[in-house]
């Protein structure tokens, strides 16, 4: 029987449901009875988690916590969450859940390891993820080094702000960033922002990223007892 997918999502909006559309697309059916269950919690209250991390914001672990449980108590076998710097909070989460949650920053950098051995990653993220080393501990973990932008990180962090507030944005900035990066050595960028791949998709860009929202869609997939339209 096919396992129930929970989504603790709402960090944004918009990338939870760029993660609900992507396991649709990627699930080999060919009928309504042939895809997931999916169960969805896009609770926006959750306070900014780089906020918290980098300038004493508003704590998300009691929300965070609250949507895990929610989701697990309507039925879901397993959780998957569609922001990247929440992943922090991960270890704080599964104590108080009882069902598996798919770690999105493991799987990503699993990913990496085994399709860019060898190569230097750039991280694309928020300063909260850049910050905290949420992506460095993962990827070291499979003896890779990973770079991240200094002089043009805010680039980095009004693009994904304007994502979130659907203003009109331009990719220049973000491309200074990716120069920055392979500056210092890097072939391989991380998508480390759930609003970057949002943004991958608006501006059809091109080059070595990975989308850590498909490799977690395409995880779940299988997670859940079913093929996928694309392998890792």
């Amino acid at each position: 029987m096919c396992k129930k997918l929970g989504i603790l999502g709402g960090m944004g909006p918009l990338a939870t449901a760029d993660l609900f559309k992507k396991v649709i697309l990627l699930t080999d059916a060919n009928c309504d009875q042939e895809h997931i269950h999916i169960l969805i919690d896009n609770n926006t209250s959750i306070p900014d988690r780089t906020a918290h991390l980098i300038a004493e914001g508003d704590d998300p672990r009691e929300q965070l916590i609250a949507s895990a449980k929610r989701l697990e108590s309507m039925g879901a076998d397993f959780l998957i969450m569609p922001c990247n710097t929440a992943h922090n909070f991960y270890e704080a989460i599964i104590k108080e859940i009882e069902i598996p949650f798919l770690n999105m920053i493991e799987e990503t950098s699993k990913f990496i390891a085994e399709k860019y051995a060898g190569k230097k990653i750039g991280l694309l993220a928020t300063e909260g993820t850049c910050q905290t080393g949420v992506y460095d501990r993962a990827i070291q973990k499979y003896g890779m080094e990973l770079v991240k932008p200094t002089k043009t990180q805010k680039n980095v962090t009004d693009f994904i702000y304007d994502i979130k507030a659907g203003k009109d944005i331009t990719i220049d900035g973000f491309n200074e960033s990716v120069e920055e990066l392979k500056n210092l050595g890097a072939e391989v960028f991380i998508l480390g922002c759930t609003e970057l791949s949002v943004g991958y998709e608006m501006f059809k860009m091109k080059g070595n990223y990975v989308d850590p929202l498909e490799v977690i869609a395409l995880r779940a997939i299988h997670f859940a007892g079913k093929k996928s339209l694309k392998s890792l």
